[in-house]
């Protein structure tokens, strides 16, 4: 078996190498003030990836400043140029960034040109020494894809072999490999077909794993850590960025706790289906619960599990206990007693205070069992990532906001004074219909 490692600027990711945290900034690249204090602020708490939305050129020149300025200040942390629908700020970031992210099936509306632009940027890549993240999200498959193998892991990891082929006809290895979801099974089962495929074709890429859009929370924290705990424990996964609806310096230290977890080789198991976890704050005790019980529920080999432990030495209540219990049952898909909630994590695309209003749309929908309902931070990739929902909340910008109806956007151009009033009423319409 051929094992490849990609080499950003320093930082290795692949067999062999210990697993990498990262996380992303979510203010406006644009704002160099804000992006380089938000960018030390994550180096200090341990990123060793640090991820901007680089949507165009002038993203682009603001990067470049900021890799100027962190550079001044004694931070070398790789940066990574996160690209979307726009393959000329992807060939000029090239020269700019340390790794860039994109997805190439939405290089151009035409494949062929999608291929031809493709081409060009890993020629670059190579040139600049750049890394390349090939990152294919549920939801973003496009229609060549969702015709022949529908919105499925299936079409996710078809998806994404296609464009490695490419990279090995042009003999580029510095890249790592995604394919995200916010569905917890959903993304599992697609990282498990991918690594499948590369295994029977003897080569085996660095693996870039986390749930998309988990979410705030506890919810977010449990959704994560089961999710990548299970693939981690298989081998599959070599850097996680862990996505919460939260300033993301508060994503470093769950990425840390769940890449411990399993580097320890910890295991709580105790008999027939009976954990014990001790841990000194409650988001450490919600994490490794997580990682030890949600691989048994993901692979549907243990229907159920009881449960104790305690916080800082403080035995936990029943009322705790089945907290956690109800919320990893939904994360997993084995048993819906909650509204589920798909929200990104927010990056500089996102013009509106999405913490904010994410935490009022629970509040005010938490009554609602079994629906799915979506706050995204833009058009990017909202109608895409949140194909799961029943409803999405998507910032168009300038203070407005579009409603969706599954896939259907149904009311466009909402003042966000507005939005949320407006989506308990759709809701409720078509309730009563």
């Amino acid at each position: 078996m051929k094992y490849i490692s990609a080499d950003i600027k320093g930082v290795k990711i692949g067999h062999g190498h210990p697993c990498v945290i990262q996380s992303m900034c979510n203010v406006d690249t644009n704002d160099i003030d804000s992006a380089v204090s938000q960018c030390r602020a994550l180096h200090d708490a341990g990123s060793q990836l640090i991820r901007l939305t680089t949507q165009g050129l002038r993203e682009v020149e603001s990067l470049k400043q900021i890799k100027t300025r962190l550079h001044s200040l004694g931070i070398s942390t790789p940066l990574v140029a996160d690209i979307h629908f726009n393959s000329d700020a992807a060939l000029a970031a090239a020269s700019v960034a340390d790794k860039v992210r994109i997805n190439p099936g939405n290089f151009h509306r035409d494949h062929e040109q999608a291929c031809i632009q493709f081409r060009k940027f890993l020629k670059i890549c190579r040139d600049n020494d750049t890394a390349v993240r090939i990152g294919i999200n549920h939801g973003s498959l496009g229609a060549r894809i969702t015709e022949k193998y529908g919105n499925t892991p299936e079409g996710m990891m078809e998806a994404i072999w296609e464009w490695v082929g490419m990279c090995q006809e042009e003999h580029f290895e510095n890249i790592v490999l995604s394919l995200k979801a916010s569905s917890v099974p959903v993304m599992v089962k697609a990282y498990r077909l991918l690594y499948r495929r590369m295994t029977e074709n003897g080569v085996i890429y660095p693996l870039h794993v986390g749930v998309t859009e988990a979410g705030n929370g506890d919810m977010g924290r449990i959704k994560s850590a089961a999710g990548t705990a299970t693939l981690l424990r298989e081998g599959i996964g070599d850097t996680i960025r862990i996505s919460l609806t939260e300033n993301p310096v508060k994503e470093i230290p769950v990425a840390a706790r769940v890449a411990a977890y399993i580097a320890e080789g910890r295991n709580p198991l105790l008999k027939d289906g009976t954990f014990r976890v001790d841990a000194s704050t409650w988001e450490d005790f919600i994490i490794d619960a997580a990682c030890a019980i949600g691989p048994s529920l993901l692979d549907r080999t243990a229907d159920d599990f009881t449960l104790s432990g305690s916080v800082n030495g403080k035995e936990l209540s029943e009322e705790k206990i089945n907290s956690f219990k109800n919320d990893i049952m939904q994360a997993t898909k084995r048993r819906i007693t909650q509204c589920e909630y798909i929200a990104c994590p927010s990056c500089g695309r996102t013009l509106y205070d999405i913490e904010t209003v994410f935490s009022e749309v629970k509040r005010r929908t938490s009554q609602l069992k079994g629906l799915t309902i979506a706050v995204m931070g833009c058009i990017v990739n909202g109608p895409g990532e949140m194909a799961d929902a029943d409803y999405g909340y998507v910032g168009e910008g300038h203070g407005k906001v579009t409603l969706y109806r599954g896939k259907e956007a149904v009311l466009r151009s909402i003042p966000q004074t507005e939005a949320i009033d407006k989506l308990l009423a759709l809701i409720e319409s078509d309730k009563n219909k």
